[in-house]
């Protein structure tokens, strides 16, 4: 209820006899949802601080403020050596006015994601701060008193609406009123403890409390009290700096929430489309197989033909057909099938490591998010928000990068998203060593393959680069496309190109079937 009329019909004379006669000497704002006013008052410096976000909009007055040199803006010029004549809340009303000299006034409306402040001129509005909330060019100072009647009839006649009736007292009031018996006493005895409460309300104690698991500036004593005071502007900045330092921990702990959650899909999907691969390639063993039937027939198999069909060994009776390279020999075909066969075993066991270094990082994440959604004490949260520090996603970073990213085999590929990231790509994201492709003669996307050091880039990881670079051009409809592939350190850019036109000096051509990630 830090913008209760309540609080504010305490809190108004207060800031009255302060600055009363006083001057502004700067208004400006470093955030959009801020406004610094600086006012003089002969012997330091008060400051008023109007936090207008629209899920939380709070007055708070630093004892200093020092204005940044970079990012911060000058507004309300024309109250700037304005001097202050009068401050005043309206009736029953989440706004106060601080009039100036000169027919000046600023109005605080104070009405939760709506709040704004105008400045007045002969009570009619020039200037909005949060200009989006164009209704307020509209407003009318005078209509801004609103009535309650707080007669003994008119508690009787409303019995079933004294919500309605009562406005002002808002969530904190009412709650406080129904924790001590409010909805059980008889209708006497609820007048008498309405009563009783507008009393209590004339001189209250100021109070930071946490009710429901939030954090609220209250009048009465209500649920957990975090910090009393006197002094109504000591207790609204203890709550401001509270409940600013607790909101800014639970939107860390949501964050990290939702990153791990995402992070944890992303696992599990991984570890599940490899197990079905691995499961493919353990199965699939053809290539061994018909490196062994080769090699057992090999002077039965004339050179130059196109495919044989032999006997298999494996299977009695069983006649395999097997495809071959007319420009190889048979024992040259042998050996590229015993090849492709150990890249099949490397991949496997690559599979395996994924698998396995997804599993411990699961088990890992899976303890942070349980711990997180514990319901911990700030202290508490501060701690294991330290211990779990916060990165952006994948998809964040993904977003501000020039590429998208996939992995093969254990390599990283990064695609380029078009034609200014592809020189972003090439030109700063990439190493001499890195393997550069690019589907020949039409426009695509720049494609690397970042270089893992003391190991060659596996045959099987160029094709499936090869698939992405055909797929993100202008040839992915295509049967086949041939692509491009040379190291980085060939590829350059001329002064004058246009963007993601580059010069390969060195390049071996592959072709391959346009395929998406």
């Amino acid at each position: 209820m830090h913008n209760n009329y309540h609080f504010l019909r305490l809190l108004i004379p207060i800031l009255q006899q302060k600055l009363a006669g006083c001057v502004v000497s700067e208004c400006f704002s470093q955030s959009k949802d801020e406004l610094i006013i600086r006012v003089e008052t002969g012997q330091k410096p008060f400051f008023i601080k109007a936090s207008l976000l629209p899920e939380f909009s709070c007055l708070s007055f630093p004892n200093e403020f020092n204005r940044a040199r970079k990012n911060s803006a000058d507004l309300f010029g024309a109250l700037i050596g304005q001097r202050i004549t009068d401050i005043h809340v309206f009736q029953h009303e989440r706004s106060f006015c601080i009039r100036f000299t000169n027919n000046l006034s600023l109005l605080f409306k104070l009405h939760g994601n709506r709040s704004n402040l105008i400045l007045l001129e002969q009570e009619k509005p020039v200037a909005l701060f949060r200009n989006n909330l164009e209704a307020d060019w509209s407003i009318k100072v005078k209509k801004l008193h609103r009535a309650i009647d707080w007669s003994e009839e008119a508690f009787y006649q409303n019995l079933n609406r004294l919500e309605a009736l009562y406005f002002t007292f808002g969530q904190i009031l009412w709650n406080y009123l129904y924790a001590h018996g409010f909805n059980e006493a008889d209708t006497e005895a609820k007048y008498y403890r309405l009563q009783q409460l507008l009393r209590e309300l004339e001189q209250p104690e100021y109070r930071v409390i946490r009710y429901e698991g939030k954090i609220h500036f209250s009048l009465v004593p209500l649920g957990e009290i975090l910090y009393s005071a006197d002094d109504p502007l000591v207790a609204l900045n203890e709550f401001f700096i509270r409940y600013s330092s607790v909101t800014g921990l639970e939107k860390r702990r949501h964050q990290r929430i939702t990153l791990l959650t995402a992070q944890l899909n992303r696992a599990q999907s991984y570890i599940q489309k490899n197990i079905q691969l691995l499961e493919k390639l353990r199965v699939d063993d053809h290539y061994r197989k018909w490196g062994d039937l080769i090699m057992a027939n090999l002077h039965t198999i004339p050179s130059g033909v196109k495919h044989v069909t032999l006997p298999d060994f494996y299977q009695e009776n069983f006649l395999v057909e097997v495809k071959l390279n007319t420009q190889l020999s048979p024992q040259k075909n042998a050996e590229v099938f015993y090849r492709k066969a150990r890249n099949q075993h490397i991949e496997i066991e690559k599979l395996k490591e994924g698998i396995q270094a997804k599993e411990k990082q699961i088990g890992v994440w899976t303890a942070q998010l349980t711990l997180l959604k514990t319901n911990l004490e700030p202290r508490e949260l501060k701690k294991a928000l330290e211990a779990f520090p916060f990165h952006r996603t994948s998809k964040e970073t993904e977003e501000n990068m020039p590429y998208h990213e996939t992995e093969y085999m254990g390599y990283r590929i990064w695609v380029g998203k078009n034609a200014q990231r592809n020189d972003e790509l090439t030109l700063k994201f990439s190493f001499k060593e890195d393997l550069w492709l690019h589907a020949k003669d039409v426009p695509g996307s720049h494609v690397l393959i970042k270089h893992q050091a003391g190991k060659q880039f596996p045959k099987e990881v160029i094709e499936r680069a090869a698939q992405l670079a055909a797929y993100y051009s202008k040839r992915k409809t295509d049967t086949l496309c041939p692509v491009i592939v040379t190291p980085k350190k060939f590829v350059r850019k001329r002064k004058g190109d246009p963007p993601g036109a580059v010069v390969v000096e060195r390049e071996k051509v592959i072709l391959v079937e346009p395929k998406p990630d």
